[in-house]
């Protein structure tokens, strides 16, 4: 097993660690953050990946993860002062007119086989984005799960479609771990919530 490979398989557990931990944060700012080092460690694991074998083809997931990097920390900071807004409405449409116009380029120029997978993930990668900016902790959850699960088509077997049989364990393991994060979230939301009103209703006997 090479050394790259290796290296590649350790940042990809420490994008888990970050990546299950932001989904945890209520707070916009905090959860920004968290996602955005989850971010410096996926795109330095495509980076190992590709030391290890060629490195032209990991580019795109470089690109996308260093750009998922840069989205964070750029909302991270505008959410931290409201005079910042218009920056920010400013920096979502430029970067959602890149993110559409390189995504439908890479799509028509792929093959019909896995162009509907594509399609569907670029669909989720968008709802994604505006969930991050949105100050809604339900919102970006909900849209989390939907860009990880489309996501995951590109980490599974589902290439063998295409006449490439790679198969990318550690990439799924990433993305299944941020759909068990937002599930864990919620349990302990409830179990929080189920304390409450069990403290409320004994508190209005005792009354």
């Amino acid at each position: 097993m090479e050394a790259w490979f290796i290296v590649a398989q350790v940042l990809g557990v420490i994008t888990i660690v970050f990546a299950f931990a932001s989904y945890q944060k209520k707070e916009q700012r905090k959860y920004l953050f968290t996602i955005g080092i989850s971010y410096i460690f996926w795109t330095l694991m495509f980076v190992a990946m590709g030391l290890n074998g060629r490195m032209i083809d990991f580019i795109p997931p470089i690109i996308a993860s260093g750009f998922g990097m840069l989205r964070s920390f750029v909302f991270w900071w505008i959410v931290g002062d409201k005079r910042r807004k218009k920056a920010g409405r400013i920096f979502l449409l430029v970067f959602l007119a890149v993110a559409v116009t390189g995504g439908i380029f890479a799509i028509l120029n792929s093959t019909p086989e896995i162009m509907v997978f594509q399609w569907i993930v670029l669909f989720a990668a968008l709802l994604f984005v505006i969930g991050q900016y949105l100050p809604n902790q339900h919102f970006v959850r909900a849209t989390a799960v939907i860009y990880a699960i489309a996501f995951s088509f590109a980490s599974t077997p589902l290439y063998i479609l295409d006449g490439d049989f790679r198969w990318n364990p550690m990439g799924l393991l990433i993305e299944v771990s941020k759909i068990a994060s937002v599930i864990w979230f919620y349990i302990m939301l409830m179990k929080k919530k189920g304390k409450q009103v069990t403290q409320s209703e004994s508190h209005n006997t005792l009354e």
